[in-house]
């Protein structure tokens, strides 16, 4: 089976031409394929970021789509490379705890590609992801690599749950100003359920419902819903929320304030 569509992911940024660089080398072991940015402004060695941005696109993907991961490569002593299954999409990634963080336990598949000394250097990854990448698109029924375990990063945001309020880290600001909060649905669910709850924010006011989509509350009004990752969202309808709270609308990766639900 061909898999011809490649995502990228990195904390590279666009300013300098490592991405680019990237690109071209990966095009030389599968000439023909399709890559595709997911995005390559992510907080530099920020994984939780990195992983909430994978986990919200790569479901919109062809089946066989090979999404890589070039999120700090050099992560670990010996940094390892890894190429995981979940369903019909593959995942180059650096062993450091990105796909456990995108994904927890549901991978059915991890095995150890490469494992690189301190002397290799950013091209010599990039090469290696592309001999991977090949096997895939060549597809290849028999892959030389061996089943591991993949390490697991500390997750550096997690709720906290009280017996009447979660408080909530702030997971991710989009380019609208949306905050991302990292409280899933199923979490909100349990903990929540129908019981009726509460989240205070200055200037805007309080939201005490959760909202199908922007356009279930008047033209700049707050509201919560769950986004296409299945985690809460804090918007404001046609406005922007974040800078209104004095978060400004690029601080991906600082520790803000939290926020608290009540219920």
């Amino acid at each position: 089976m061909s898999h011809s569509v490649i995502t990228l992911l990195s904390d590279l940024g666009t300013r300098d031409a490592a991405v680019t660089v990237a690109k071209a080398t990966l095009m030389k072991y599968a000439p023909g394929a399709t890559i595709v940015d997911l995005s390559h402004n992510v907080k530099q060695y920020d994984l939780q970021q990195a992983a909430y941005l994978l986990l919200s696109a790569y479901k919109h993907f062809a089946a066989g789509t090979v999404h890589i991961s070039m999120v700090d490569v050099y992560a670990g002593d010996v940094p390892r490379m890894v190429l995981a299954k979940k369903g019909d999409h593959y995942f180059i990634a650096p062993d450091n705890g990105i796909l456990p963080l995108a994904f927890g336990t549901e991978i059915d598949l991890t095995l150890a590609c490469y494992e690189l000394h301190r002397s290799y250097t950013f091209s010599d990854w990039v090469n290696n992801a592309g001999k991977v990448m090949e096997l895939l698109v060549t597809g290849k029924s028999e892959l030389p690599f061996t089943n591991c375990e993949v390490r697991n990063a500390v997750k550096l945001l997690q709720p906290k749950f009280t017996e009447n309020s979660i408080e909530c880290n702030i997971l991710y600001i989009d380019r609208y100003e949306n905050i991302v909060l990292d409280i899933s649905k199923a979490q909100f669910d349990e903990v929540v359920g129908d019981l009726p709850f509460r989240i205070i924010l200055r200037k805007v006011g309080d939201i005490t419902s959760v909202s199908n989509n922007y356009n279930d509350v008047p033209e700049g009004a707050a509201l919560c819903r769950f986004n296409d990752a299945g985690y809460l969202e804090i918007a404001l309808n046609r406005e922007g929320i974040a800078s209104l709270l004095g978060l400004g609308a690029n601080g991906v990766g600082i520790r803000y304030p939290t926020i608290n639900i009540f219920f």
